[in-house]
């Protein structure tokens, strides 16, 4: 995928002299498109529902998105690059690469106790686009999947974690575990005590599988 201008993935570009105030309101319209997808789904949901919720006139969303896939694909790479960017955080607090890892696991799944709605919608109603499931390039994806790789590799360079593991695999194994555990607390309104104890067993499931 091309990289698209801030301001519309393919849309127009807003005019005007005040950048935070674009800004601003194109964040608006994608906080306001979660709730509205986590409250009615992506495929009831309409755009003159999310305009309302964003207090924008219906034309004002089609000066950023080209539609509503459009809407969803953005506002999954925006909030996929604050997670990112949150877990770096995180994990720049710790030395050991297993423990970075742990960092890692308790991280993301704690971000799903802490937006519920976002959670809905990243795991449950990004699924029912079309077009994200066949068109998409997730470089954004691909850049979280590399965040686990990179730990990976620290700890086979300082021999905390086996040599014969591939990180490929190990990240993608992972995030997959990671996901089915999100997708199943969002389905079954399970919460926070869930969640940290689904954290809990992950680590020591992979920890224990590729520790040196």
């Amino acid at each position: 995928m091309n990289e698209r201008s801030f301001s519309g993935r393919g849309g127009a570009r807003v005019p005007g002299k005040n950048a935070k105030a674009t800004k601003t309101k194109y964040e608006a319209i994608l906080e306001s498109a979660i709730k509205v997808f986590a409250r009615k789904g992506f495929h009831k949901s309409r755009i003159s529902e999310i305009a309302r919720e964003a207090a924008v006139a219906d034309g004002t969303i089609y000066l950023y998105f080209k539609n509503k896939d459009d809407i969803l694909i953005s506002l999954f790479e925006d909030k996929l690059e604050q997670i990112i960017r949150n877990l770096r955080a995180e994990i720049r607090q710790e030395q050991d690469p297993l423990e970075k890892l742990r960092k890692f696991i308790r991280t993301h799944l704690e971000l799903v106790n802490r937006n519920p709605d976002l959670a809905a919608v990243l795991q449950v109603e990004l699924r029912q686009s079309n077009k994200f499931m066949k068109e998409y390039v997730p470089a954004k994806f691909i850049d979280y999947l590399n965040l686990i790789g990179e730990i990976i590799r620290e700890g086979q360079a300082e021999g905390l974690i086996r040599r014969d593991v591939a990180p490929g695999i190990v990240k993608r194994a992972l995030f997959g575990a990671l996901d089915e555990i999100a997708l199943h607390s969002v389905l079954t309104h399970k919460g926070k005590e869930y969640l940290r104890t689904s954290a809990d067993q992950i680590c020591e499931m992979f920890l224990r599988g590729i520790a040196a």
